[in-house]
């Protein structure tokens, strides 16, 4: 498949990620669920993702991923991967490394497809939205838009350093 068009992200502005790190304060706080949540309905969503992973890729049941240890560890280095991110907004060279680690491992180890990573940030904003609908205003929503846009593009920008080709 080939990788959509390189996207730029746009610039988060000072008060857009103070609402993306207050709203993720309360998300974090509940880390292992709310990853769990996201994963289930992002494998519910596109069970094509499934494949890159042994130990849970037959699985179709929701209640058995959501009881399986192996998609709760991954639940949780997805979740603290984001987390380095959101605390680390303010430090564009520690984001950068952050991602571009995180996207050369999926491009060269694991050969997920970068299209992967817009459609789980993509579930990511609707599990957060639904879960947290009073801190989700419109502002926030916009402060989030940029924050997936800004994780799908570093972690793009490492498949295309690495010469992705599949």
């Amino acid at each position: 498949m080939e990788i959509e068009r390189w996207e730029r992200s746009e610039e988060i502005s000072d008060a857009e990620k103070k609402v993306i790190q207050e709203i993720w304060s309360r998300v974090y706080a509940n880390c292992e669920d709310v990853g769990v949540s996201i994963l289930i309905r992002f494998f519910v969503n596109f069970p094509s993702a499934k494949q890159y992973f042994s130990q849970f890729k037959h699985m179709e049941d929701p209640l058995e991923m959501e009881r399986s240890l192996q998609l709760r560890k991954h639940a949780r280095r997805v979740m603290g991967a984001i987390n380095t991110v959101v605390e680390n907004l303010n430090d564009s060279e520690k984001v950068s490394s952050v991602l571009a680690l995180v996207g050369k491992t999926h491009a060269l180890k694991h050969k997920v497809e970068p299209i992967y990573f817009k459609k789980l940030t993509g579930v990511m904003l609707e599990v957060i939205a639904e879960e947290y609908p009073s801190d989700f205003t419109p502002e926030a929503h916009g402060a989030w838009t940029k924050m997936k846009t800004l994780i799908y593009t570093h972690v793009t920008a490492a498949y295309k350093e690495v010469g992705w080709a599949q």
